[in-house]
Order: C-alpha cells, then structure tokens, then sequence
C-alpha cells in the first residue's frame, strides 16, 4: 500500500508540475502577449515584464515584438511626373501599437511585412508620380545649388536648377502621413519613412547620358567659338600693326631715300656745274649710261641722226672713220 501511495503521491507531483508549468509563462522588456483561447483572443494583450499566468492546455500566448521593427523595401521602377522612369529603394521603420488589432488583421510580422509592401509600396508609387525629378532627388526647397557662371552662360538650361516647391523631404513625410492612416488599422505605427537610393532606370539611362555629353559638348563648342574669336582678335590687331610699322617704315625710308636723292643732285649740281668741261662730261656720262641700260645685242633702234641718244654715236664713227 506504502508503494502505490508512493506512486500515486509522484505521478500527482509530476501531474501538479506540469499543470504549473503550462499555465505560468513569462514575457521579456521586448515582448508583448496575446493570450488566445481556442484560437480567439482572450482579455487585453499583456504588456507588462516577468511571471504571469494562464489557464493550462486551454490558453496559448501569442508573443509579437515591442521594439522598433525595420521595413527595407524592394527596389521598383516608377515613373516621375515629367516621364522620367527611376528606381526607388525605400527603407521604412515601424512597431505594433495595438498588439489585440495586430494579432486580429494580421496575425504575425511575416503578413505584416507582405501588407508593408504593398501601402508603402503604393504610396511610394503615389508620391514619386505627382513631382518632378529635381523634387526627389534635392532634399529641401531652401537649399541653393552652387552654378557656375561659366557653364550658365553656354546654353540657356545647361548648369540651370528648375525651382522646387517641396523637395524630398516634404516628399517623404507625405508618404509617411498617407501610409500611416492605412497601417493604424492593423495596429502599427508607422515611425518613419526615406527613400534610401533614387536610380535612373537602365532604359533611359543612355538617354541621360547622351543628353549630359550633349550639354558638355554645348559647353566645350562655346568655348572653342570664345577661343577662336579672341584668337581672330589677336589676329586682327597684329595685322593692323604690323602695317602701321610697314607703313611708317616705308614713309622713313622714302623720306631717307628722298633726303638722299636731294643730297646727290645737289652733289652732282655742284661737281658738274662748276664749268661747261664739268656740265659736258656729266651730260656723256648719262648718256653712256643710258646706252648701257638700253642697249643690247639684240637690241634694234631706229631713230634720226639729229636725235640727242645718236649724237655719242655718230661722233663715235667719225673717230673710227678718221684716227688721226
């Protein structure tokens, strides 16, 4: 009898501990409870840490997360209001508010992440649709780009910033307001919302590029017509002084050659008029000179004997017709 007594007394110790054991549960600083029984939720979700009770084998507990979640969203190709198609890689971060609305719409994190998706998603999609490229890439309408004067003046858009009206940020914290209202009925919180990386997307991105070489190419062609003017410039003022110093160097020198064909006519005035045996020497020095310069072998003159150019001839003859 002391046997089965013993036996029973340990199979009703073991029954106890295991009854003790299914209804006592603990929850963490980090952790939140739902407690369900058969499958619905029973009482108000459990938010406090340490030891806490339940009914054994009938109630469950459903833990969810009290902490700041992470949403690292896919990146998807959308396009902006001017048609211009980019991929935007969002990064959200969130936690259940409503752990009893949680657990009745979703049930776990991994149906919550798949509905993230999809509002994020479409508010995202939303958002980037209604403004324009510069919009979402600046950050603030208040911030000014630093232009350079030089590339400004190259073409009427090369180096020019459209003005804004929002900018990112503004951009983000609508996405987070319109997203927010949806996600409240299922017991989140929406904390924050960043679009982490804006690409162009690979169809148009030769298509950018193109256009970027077509503006360098502005650029580079102002200033090659820039260069070329100041270098026709350059030109032009060296041919208009390189004549000026012709021009006064020819007037110099025929005013040189001038001076110096006076001198010898007044030289050879004064040699050769000094007597008429001067004055005559000097008239047949010329006018052997003259023969020299217009005579030749196969030079042939007609002319009269009276003729002045025939005189040195003809008394040229009359000496080598007469030797003594």
């Amino acid at each position: 009898m002391q046997k089965i007594a013993g036996s029973f007394a340990s199979l009703a110790l073991f029954v106890g501990i295991f009854v003790i054991y299914n209804g006592v549960y603990t929850i963490q600083e980090t952790e939140q409870v739902i407690i369900t029984q058969f499958g619905k939720p029973v009482g108000e979700p459990v938010i406090s840490a340490g030891l806490h009770f339940k009914t054994p084998f009938i109630q469950e507990i459903n833990s969810f997360e009290k902490r700041v979640l992470p949403w690292d969203g896919k990146s998807i190709a959308m396009p902006t209001k001017d048609k211009t198609y980019i991929e935007v890689d969002t990064f959200a971060r969130w936690r259940i508010k409503d752990a009893m609305q949680f657990f009745q719409r979703l049930r776990d994190e991994r149906s919550a992440q798949s509905r993230l998706d999809d509002i994020l998603g479409s508010e995202t999609r939303n958002a980037i649709a209604k403004h324009e490229l510069i919009e979402i890439v600046r950050t603030t309408k208040d911030r000014k780009p630093v232009i350079d004067d030089e590339l400004s003046q190259a073409s009427e858009r090369v180096g020019q910033f459209e003005p804004i009206t929002k900018g990112r940020a503004l951009i983000e914290q609508d996405i987070l307001a319109q997203a927010s209202e949806k996600l409240m009925d299922f017991g989140i919180q929406l904390l924050d919302i960043r679009l982490k990386r804006v690409n162009y997307n690979e169809s148009v991105r030769e298509n950018i590029y193109e256009r970027m070489i077509s503006e360098r190419q502005q650029i580079a062609e102002r200033f090659r017509s820039e260069g070329a003017g100041k270098a026709a410039e350059v030109m032009g003022n060296k041919e208009r002084e390189l004549q000026q110093i012709e021009s006064e160097a020819y007037k110099t020198i025929q005013e040189i050659q001038g001076a110096a064909d006076a001198r010898a006519t007044e030289i050879y005035a004064s040699a050769y008029n000094q007597n008429k045996a001067a004055a005559d020497f000097y008239e047949f020095q010329k006018t052997l000179e003259t023969y020299i310069d217009v005579l030749g072998e196969e030079t042939t003159l007609i002319m009269s004997t009276d003729s002045d150019l025939y005189r040195y001839l003809k008394f040229s003859e009359k000496k080598q017709t007469n030797p003594n």
